[in-house]
């Protein structure tokens, strides 16, 4: 398995790089969490041109057609800039959604859209209770919609969500294409770290017309477990790229900060500290394109992206630890940028199950 980038792959990192030390400094990322948006629609607008919005949709509905990797690539620096935006949400969620469950015409109307930066879209999937308790049910020539979701990312802004539910049969899943403003949706913003914008939505007998679920009725599991795994893949790309963000800037302040007439990076407690981190960011980087190689073979990679997931989750908790450690109090104030990385950090944490989901499932590969 060759884990090397290939020259269009490292185009794509250097031009994104380049883009986003340009575009989204810290003083934006504070002025968009202040906002409460949650994103920069411009910014957003200009991710579209340069095509990243569809980097990963099918080549046929108006996307680049990248795998794996190509996704990883960018989203790696998306981590390394905190990018305020609902690409991890809309674009690749819902987007792998669409793409793996929706009907040729339910893929031919949204896909272009969301490459173009057109449609933002929601995944609301998290329940207060275990299961799924959402319902959706047929009533004349349509459906109806009925229950709670939690922590709905980028509710306020979405121009459509599509919302996980079951039916009348157990164990079957149904994806529900909705409008926020739908008759019967109500919006419930949650408090949240970071000020990303995340909400308890309800659905009370909300109409759903013949078109309005992707692929049909019950029809939905297995395309909601891919994108899942996709997302969580990418959730660890901007978890390593933060990760390997911290590291260089506590080298460099290490190298720089002079303490009892020597730079504090000569003494050897630092240097063990930060030598332990690169460990942890290299190995979390190693398992995550592992994982994405094996994912653009085609090849079965739960086990792989539970490994991947859980080694970024360690690696993201030692890089808030050593970062906040190496630079000290000031790093605690809010006008230091050692706590945009940090907070973001727990948000990734607890995400697509949190560690301990992704050792679950690591031990029931192993048959235990």
């Amino acid at each position: 398995m060759d884990l090397g980038l290939n020259q269009a792959q490292e185009m794509l990192r250097r031009t994104a790089r380049g883009f986003l030390e340009a575009n989204c400094p810290t003083t934006l990322v504070r002025e968009v969490e202040a906002s409460g948006e949650g994103y920069s629609p411009e910014l957003w607008a200009q991710m579209a041109e340069l095509g990243w919005l569809g980097l990963s949709l099918p080549a046929e509905y108006g996307g680049e057609g990248g795998d794996a990797v190509d996704q990883l690539v960018l989203s790696e620096e998306m981590g390394r800039a905190l990018l305020p935006s609902p690409y991890l949400t809309s674009v690749v969620t819902c987007g792998r959604l669409v793409a793996l469950a929706g009907s040729l015409s339910q893929r031919a109307t949204l896909l272009p859209r969301l490459a173009r930066g057109e449609l933002l879209m929601s995944p609301a999937l998290g329940e207060e209770g275990v299961g799924c308790s959402a319902k959706v049910v047929k009533e004349g020539s349509g459906y109806r919609l009925n229950g709670v979701k939690t922590f709905v990312p980028f509710a306020a802004a979405a121009d459509m969500l599509i919302c996980a539910a079951g039916g009348l049969d157990d164990g079957e899943v149904s994806l529900c294409l909705v409008s926020p403003n739908a008759d019967g949706v109500s919006i419930e913003p949650h408090a949240s770290l970071a000020g990303y914008p995340q909400a308890r939505m309800e659905f009370n007998d909300v109409e759903i017309g013949v078109d309005g679920i992707l692929g049909g009725v019950g029809e939905g599991g297995d395309a909601l477990g891919e994108a899942l795994a996709w997302a969580t893949l990418v959730q660890c790309g901007e978890m390593v790229g933060r990760g390997r963000k911290i590291l260089e800037m506590v080298i460099d302040y290490a190298k720089s900060r002079v303490q009892f007439g020597r730079p504090i990076g000569a003494f050897q407690a630092i240097q063990h500290q930060l030598a332990d981190l690169r460990v942890a960011v290299d190995a979390a980087e190693l398992l995550t394109y592992r994982a994405a190689c094996s994912m653009s073979e085609g090849r079965n990679c739960a086990e792989e992206i539970a490994l991947a997931k859980a080694s970024a989750d360690e690696m993201s908790r030692m890089s808030t630890v050593v970062g906040h450690g190496v630079y000290a109090g000031i790093s605690y104030t809010v006008e230091h940028d050692m706590q945009l990385y940090s907070a973001r950090n727990k948000l990734s944490e607890a995400g697509s199950g949190g560690t301990l989901g992704q050792i679950d499932r690591i031990a029931g590969s192993m048959g235990l």
